[in-house]
């Protein structure tokens, strides 16, 4: 007895143990496909906002990415190094200079002693000669040729970044270009899609009038020609946003498909804040710093050098000219020297780089004469287009009203379906114009902050 109750006691706690793993097992199981799923459906939630971020371009953006993708942008760095190079030579002119000659030469005559001393015999100088000569030269004061070189160096580095930067800023207007045709472009297809679904509803009004004998079938094929027109527009929107997203990828470096956003920019005009700041001023302000930089340059021409020198040397005949024999000389002292001949050029020197700075001033006041031309000409524009866009949501809602008392009359047969298309027609392309418009009024505001900068 006592073994089957063991018996039993055994079997029982041994079912238990199952039993308690296998809830065991199904809890983890349910844990761990609720925290699966947790897991997929944040990762696609994540996934799917980078792709929505990604997907997404403002005009900003592509700004700052066309520069960074444009190759002339690489120019810059070649500019620096350039400029690090000539800077680290000239200032070397201030370190030791070497030089090394050589010669060997042979004379038709030479001198004499003409003295002659009883029981002397005094030896005539060779009339072969060689020599060999190490030079070091260090200067003391230039007068402060080297100083203007430096900045010289500088002054032209500048100078052609801001050429640089001058090009670069031509990407703005194409960008603004493809930008906003892309913009037009996504529009016009938005309303090709509503005027599809409108003839296609008005297809079936006219199709259940023509059932009831109050519409002819050229009514009904009148609807089925404005619906492949209207697909064929959109196929052709297609191909040309197709052509200009490829053509802005190019000037992004990035890939743009058919789900990628253009985010619209606000109109918004800053009221103050107008002032020029296209780089051209700076391009103009680093060519009279180079100029006036030259004439420094001039100046320090005009000015004597001093300096250090030594020669140490070895040849035929020595210092010493009447010995007639191979010897080592050194030499050392202070150089002092004054080129006289540059004062009669200064005065022409100096007035030609102030022609030069005259020219650049006249570009300058060229470029800030057409710019203030082209800043009028925006502002009356967009003055314009804000006057037009104000009438257009009006002309809109008359020409929806007109539409929709046309289909009334077609329905009740006093009014034809080519006129209802007429109207149909007539809604559409005052919805497209008063996006044109809204699109003519960005552009003239962006052209307005490209044509100052800001």
């Amino acid at each position: 007895m006592l073994r089957i109750e063991k018996y039993c006691i055994f079997a029982k706690l041994k079912k238990a143990i199952i039993m308690s793993c296998s809830v065991a097992k199904q809890t983890v199981c349910l844990i761990t496909t609720f925290t699966m799923k947790r897991i997929i459906l944040i990762t696609i939630f994540f996934l799917f906002n980078t792709v929505l971020l990604l997907a997404q371009l403002t005009l900003e953006e592509c700004y700052e990415k066309a520069r960074k993708n444009y190759p002339l942008i690489k120019q810059y760095e070649l500019i620096d190094k350039s400029k690090n190079y000539d800077i680290s030579n000239i200032r070397k002119g201030y370190l030791p200079q070497f030089s090394l000659s050589a010669k060997a030469s042979y004379q038709s005559d030479v001198t004499k002693i003409p003295i002659i001393i009883p029981n002397m015999n005094i030896e005539g100088i060779s009339k072969d000669k060689y020599q060999a000569v190490l030079e070091m030269n260090q200067t003391i004061w230039d007068g402060g040729n080297i100083k203007a070189q430096k900045n010289s160096s500088k002054f032209a580095s500048e100078l052609e970044k801001q050429q640089t930067e001058t090009e670069l800023f031509v990407l703005r207007e194409r960008i603004n270009q493809l930008f906003f045709s892309i913009l037009l472009i996504n529009e016009q297809l938005k309303q090709t899609e509503i005027l599809s679904n409108e003839f296609q509803n008005n297809f079936e009004r006219i199709k259940a009038l023509k059932d009831n004998g109050m519409a002819s079938q050229a009514d009904l094929d009148a609807i089925r020609v404005e619906q492949l027109k209207t697909a064929q527009q959109k196929t052709e929107l297609e191909g040309t946003l197709k052509a200009f997203g490829g053509m802005i990828s190019i000037f992004i470096g990035e890939s743009v498909s058919e789900s990628t956003i253009f985010i619209k920019p606000e109109i918004h005009l800053p009221e103050t804040d107008l002032s020029n700041k296209r780089p051209e001023l700076s391009l103009f302000e680093a060519q009279k710093n180079l100029f006036e930089n030259n004439k420094k340059i001039v100046n320090t021409a005009l000015m004597p050098r001093i300096g250090l020198f030594a020669q140490a040397g070895y040849g035929k005949p020595g210092l010493n000219m009447l010995k007639n024999e191979f010897s080592p000389f050194f030499i050392g002292g202070v150089r002092f020297n004054w080129n006289f001949g540059v004062f009669y050029t200064k005065e022409n020197a100096i007035k030609k780089i102030d022609l030069d700075i005259d020219k650049t001033q006249i570009k300058k006041d060229v470029f800030l004469f057409n710019t203030d031309v082209k800043v009028s000409q925006q502002m009356n524009e967009i003055k314009k287009m804000k006057k037009i866009l104000l009438s257009d949501d009006e002309i809109i809602e008359l020409r929806r009203n007109i539409k929709k008392s046309a289909q009334i009359r077609v329905e009740n047969g006093t009014l034809s379906v080519s006129d209802l298309v007429r109207e149909i027609n007539a809604e559409h392309l005052a919805i497209q114009e008063k996006f044109l418009h809204e699109i003519q009024l960005l552009m003239c505001i962006e052209n307005l902050k490209n044509i100052l900068n800001y």
